[in-house]
């Protein structure tokens, strides 16, 4: 049964299925993005888990990458990591939905020892706000404040680092 399998046939099977995996979700990304009825970043100021204080005017003239989490999503886990690598090269701003108090989420962030700007969506306010359906949602802006890139699921780092590479543009 195995005597006419290759190393090649091998690479090339796995690697046909993990083209077919990518391609199928991007497609589910597709259709499960936001519908906002604006692609214009909103003008928003918040005070974040670490007392300072978020304002999106800030952020003018820069690409600036919004990540919509929960502390309680498998897949938010598997990508906090990469979220948090991006924020050391790019302007990266997180809110926390529905994930307990400023000191539950910091407990979270300190455990797996993560170092990003996180905001505190008790009640999914801001999340409903940008029609969030599922965790994670990712929003990229370019340096003019227009969204060019909107993702919903898992999202690599090398994903991220060229979506934001672009905005920057």
């Amino acid at each position: 049964m195995f005597k006419n399998l290759t190393f090649k046939k091998i690479i090339k099977e796995i690697l046909s299925t993990l083209i077919l995996v990518v391609i199928f979700a991007n497609i589910i990304s597709y259709f499960k993005k936001p519908d906002l009825s604006s692609s214009a970043l909103p003008q928003m100021e918040y005070i974040l888990i670490d007392k300072q204080r978020f304002n999106t005017d800030e952020y003018k003239g820069k690409a600036l990458m919004l990540h919509i989490w929960a502390t309680w999503c498998p897949v938010c886990k598997t990508e906090i990591g990469n979220i948090d690598t991006i924020a050391r090269s790019y302007d990266v701003i997180s809110i926390a939905s529905k994930s307990g108090s400023d000191e539950e989420i910091q407990s979270f962030m300190n455990e797996r020892d993560l170092d990003f700007k996180v905001i505190n969506d008790k009640d999914s306010e801001i999340a409903h706000g940008f029609s969030v359906a599922a965790y994670p949602t990712t929003f990229i802006y370019d340096k003019d404040g227009e969204l060019v890139f909107s993702e919903v699921g898992y999202t690599s780092t090398l994903g991220l680092y060229l979506r934001l590479w672009w905005a920057s543009l």
